[in-house]
Parts: C-alpha cells; sequence; structure tokens
C-alpha cells in the first residue's frame, strides 16, 4: 500500500505565495515522474507542473515564472511553491507520482493525493 499525505494550501490574496507539499511513503519500490495538478468544478483536471527523477521540470504556460516544483527523493517528498498568485489559480490541488510497489515492482502505476483547496481572493 503507498499513503499520500498533502499539506497546505488555503486562503490567500492575489499576489500572494502559498506551498504545497505532499509526502509518498509505505511500500514504495520506485518513483519515476511526480506532479502536481488542479481542477475547478466542471473542468478537467489539468496539469500544473511535473518533474522527472533526473528533477527536470516541466510548467504549464500559466504559470510559468511563478510557480516551482521541487522533489526530495529521500522521503519521497514533492513541493510546490505558488508565488504571484492570482484568482485564476483558485482550485482543488493534487499531487501525484508514477510509481511501482514491492509487491509489484516492475508496475507503474499512478499514485494521487486526496487535493487541497487553494482560493485566491481579496
Amino acid at each position: 500500500q503507498v499513503q499520500v499525505e498533502e499539506s497546505g494550501g488555503g486562503l490567500v490574496q492575489p499576489g500572494g505565495s502559498l506551498s504545497l507539499s505532499c509526502v509518498f511513503s509505505g511500500n514504495i519500490f520506485r518513483i519515476n515522474d511526480m506532479g502536481w495538478y488542479r481542477q475547478v468544478p466542471g473542468k478537467k483536471r489539468e496539469l500544473v507542473a511535473s518533474i522527472t527523477v533526473t528533477l527536470s521540470a516541466t510548467y504549464a504556460d500559466s504559470v510559468k515564472g511563478r510557480f516551482t516544483i521541487s522533489r526530495v527523493h529521500v522521503g519521497n517528498t514533492i513541493y510546490l511553491q505558488m508565488n504571484d498568485l492570482k484568482p485564476e489559480d483558485t482550485a482543488v490541488y493534487y499531487c501525484t507520482a508514477y510509481a511501482s510497489t514491492w509487491h509489484a515492482p516492475t508496475i507503474l502505476q499512478d499514485y494521487w493525493g486526496q487535493g487541497t483547496q487553494v482560493t485566491v481572493s481579496s
């Protein structure tokens, strides 16, 4: 079993900053790519940022220059630093990891966090 614990999020004024973190624990054998998605009601979940095992990062155009994704291999933790937040960043943010377990080390699948609400409003 893989446990996922997200933290961070909350209410912030436009122009403010928030930091999200996510820890993957349990029976993990290997983690490849990790990432953050977000979703607003009535819309598809969209990729915000992703990071490879070699720490190469990719960002959605809408967050480039404002958000920074990072990961720590020890502890299997991923972070999202969000600066200069805008009302359109309001969404539920989900972390994800493409990983395998010791029970099935060659079978990779997506594991998701429970989601954390980010609200940007004055």
